[in-house]
């Protein structure tokens, strides 16, 4: 069951972030954006760094950032693959996952992670990102929800016990 999961998430995921990204590069020239509310616009912005265009500027940054990934990428498949664990972590894992070969995938093909999901509000402006990106932060989201709910569990059942 878990395995099916992850061929259902992974690449359902991968296909969104890819059809995505390609409707941006064939819409809208890069740095082009379309305005639809004053908080959120689309716009064609290229991340040559990690998380928040982190070490962009730096000449490690495109090896870091595809090595690193690649690597986790590879942990998350072995745990996945070696360890039973409940549906949630299961999907949270493929979530983190299937984002994690979409931004690898971009910076393997172009050098690059397109992104395009930009909100701001007045002077404050979030990084843009794309859907691989929310991936990643659900599965995490998703994770550390799950943790907490089994902390809260364990703590039930031991007040339970100790009654």
């Amino acid at each position: 069951m878990r395995r099916y999961l992850v061929l259902l998430i992974v690449p359902a995921i991968f296909l969104l972030d890819r059809w995505t990204k390609i409707l941006i590069i064939d819409n809208l020239a890069y740095l082009q954006g379309v305005d639809f509310t004053s908080y959120f616009s689309l716009v064609h912005a290229r991340n040559y760094g990690g998380a928040f265009g982190l070490l962009a500027q730096h000449g490690l940054a495109k090896y870091i950032f595809t090595f690193l990934p690649l690597a986790i990428i590879g942990v998350l498949v072995y745990v996945i693959l070696a360890y039973p664990m409940p549906a949630t972590k299961t999907i949270s894992l493929a979530c983190i996952l299937s984002g994690a070969i979409g931004n690898v995938y971009d910076r393997l093909v172009n050098g690059y992670v397109t992104d395009f999901l930009d909100f701001y509000y007045k002077s404050y402006h979030w990084p843009a990102f794309n859907v691989a990106d929310i991936s990643v932060s659900v599965g995490i989201g998703l994770w550390l929800l799950s943790e907490v709910l089994d902390t809260i569990r364990g703590r039930k059942n031991t007040q339970v016990r100790a009654d």
